[in-house]
């Protein structure tokens, strides 16, 4: 069987593509940089520089290879996290998650694949109800920008992605992801910020996070391969508050105890919608994704530490 992962190269695709790759699966992987083709090709992959954006090229990257399954892992990321700065990162990681996806639904169409993978989040929630939610509740649709548009724009792609005719759909709400090259990693923006104390518990510190290990992210899109429809929320076991998580990084990765910070100063450092996170965020239930998609998670609590190695880890 032949997967096509747009966004082969990205955090999630390197630990993706040597999984699939051992599996057996015949994997077609891109990227936007030339740069990376020989790390893609390294890990086992047919690589190709495509603009995932240009809908001629992703068709005849299609045609030519005839995938049987296709995935949107694509995003565009700021190196350095600032969240009164995301704006323009937040604008072309929309227009992947909603062109991209329908680019890559043309080209299922047009070799006749019927199983689409989608990348999406599990803390985009309303800041309401319980404390940790499923896959029905409540979408943060009118959040102010520029998170509110991320939100509407990834809720956009997993409607195209569970609507198509012909194609069965599987969205992936992934959880906080950790792991090498994310901001969680030891070199990640969350480290730095960690060390120059600018990673505080605000008030009370009682907002949620749901994480959500990169491998554990690459075995749940191959689970979803073979397994299961519609959304997921794709995160570990351990749901936890920002001051039970935010301390234990701050120790592993070597910085100082976190500041303690009243939600006023943090909004006037960081805005709104990143201190209501903090102080109110929503986790997400997996227990659809264990039930329906026959998978677990590896690493089944951030607890066992951000930066430590997997046990199963694939990665050469």
């Amino acid at each position: 069987m032949k997967v096509f992962i747009a966004g082969g190269s990205g955090a999630i695709g390197r630990a993706l593509v040597p999984r699939l790759v051992a599996a057996g699966y015949d994997v077609v992987a891109t990227t936007r940089s030339p740069a990376r083709v020989a790390l893609l090709e390294s890990l086992g992959a047919a690589a190709l520089v495509l603009d995932a954006l240009d809908e001629q090229a992703v068709l005849s990257a299609a045609r030519h290879h005839r995938p049987d399954v296709l995935m949107n892992q694509l995003t565009s990321l700021p190196p350095r996290y600032n969240p009164r700065r995301l704006g323009p990162w937040y604008a072309a990681t929309s227009r992947l998650r909603v062109e991209g996806t329908r680019i890559l639904l043309a080209a299922a169409a047009a070799v006749g694949a019927s199983r689409f993978i989608y990348q999406s989040i599990a803390f985009m929630y309303r800041l309401a109800g319980p404390t940790v939610v499923d896959e029905l509740a409540p979408l943060a649709i009118d959040a102010p920008q520029p998170f509110g548009g991320i939100v509407r724009a990834t809720v956009e792609g997993e409607r195209l992605a569970t609507t198509t005719d012909g194609v069965s759909g599987v969205v992936l709400r992934y959880g906080q992801l950790y792991g090498p090259g994310t901001y969680f990693d030891r070199t990640g923006d969350f480290a730095r910020q960690a060390r120059s104390r600018m990673l505080p518990i605000v008030g009370g510190g009682n907002g949620v996070f749901s994480f959500l290990h990169l491998d554990d992210a690459a075995t749940s899109a191959i689970a979803a391969i073979d397994h299961g429809s519609g959304v997921y929320n794709v995160t570990d076991d351990d749901p936890a508050p920002a001051r039970e998580w935010v301390p234990a990084f701050c120790a592993e990765v070597g910085a100082p105890p976190p500041l303690r910070l009243p939600a006023w100063v943090a909004r006037l450092a960081a805005g709104g919608p990143a201190t209501a996170v903090l102080t109110d965020g929503r986790g997400a239930s997996n227990a659809k994704a264990k039930r329906e998609l026959a998978w677990r998670p590896v690493r089944p609590t951030w607890r066992q530490g951000f930066l430590a190695a997997s046990p199963e880890d694939a990665r050469p």
